[in-house]
């Protein structure tokens, strides 16, 4: 089955190429179009898309508000990446915190653009680990996140689970984790499953938060 894919951007020219791109591969398909936030909710209900490619700042209601209404609102919310023209941004990472799963740079080439929305819907990795890490450093708390914190208390990871949750957060797929502690595939996606349900997080992004905010792992 194609990805499923709603655009949503206050800029026609931004939606057309984002368009353009996609539907040009074999495997991916554009549903829906929508010039601001505030359209989200009843379009994806009637689209529903895999993944929803959305501006982070919008007229009306910008993609940090959307991004938290869609996933209070809707009871199974597709993926959210977050379209931003600037990658150093305190929007971007409070889009993150808000719930959305990675971001993409407007000026990304045709490639970046189809291998994000890929890895994205497969959820089996981090986009851009380093940026998400740089932006931890500067917009989070430091390690001083008390919410966090009481999330990770609560979570009682064990060692292993620590361990893939650290691996996590350098942007190590599935694989390359298996690879790295030498074990199968599945007994990986098996201890990711079990750090994201401890941890109370939607998707392996809002993990990787709470590991940095809580100070479990340092984003230097």
């Amino acid at each position: 089955m194609p990805v499923r894919v709603l655009l949503v951007d206050d800029e026609p020219l931004v939606r057309a190429g984002l368009r353009a791109v996609l539907e040009a591969q074999p495997d991916m398909e554009v549903v829906g179009e929508a010039a601001d936030g505030a359209a989200v909710i009843p379009l994806v209900r009637r689209t529903q898309p895999d993944v929803v490619a959305m501006d982070v700042r919008m007229p009306l209601l910008d993609g940090i508000e959307a991004t938290r209404a869609l996933l209070r609102t809707v009871a199974d919310p597709p993926k959210i990446l977050v379209v931003t023209t600037f990658e150093n941004d305190e929007y971007v990472y409070e889009a993150l915190r808000a719930g959305a799963d990675g971001f993409l740079l407007k000026r990304a080439r045709p490639a970046e653009i189809v291998h994000a929305v890929r890895l994205i819907a497969e959820g089996e990795s981090l986009l851009f680990p380093a940026s998400v890490r740089q932006l931890a450093a500067e917009y989070g708390d430091g390690g001083g996140n008390r919410a966090a914190r009481a999330a990770l208390e609560r979570a009682r990871l064990t060692e292993r689970e620590g361990e893939v949750l650290r691996l996590m957060a350098r942007g190590l797929s599935n694989a390359e984790i298996a690879t790295r502690l030498v074990v199968g595939t599945e007994t990986v996606k098996s201890h990711v499953s079990a750090v994201l349900a401890k941890l109370g997080a939607r998707d392996r992004t809002q993990a990787v938060i709470t590991a940095y905010e809580s100070g479990f792992v340092a984003p230097g």
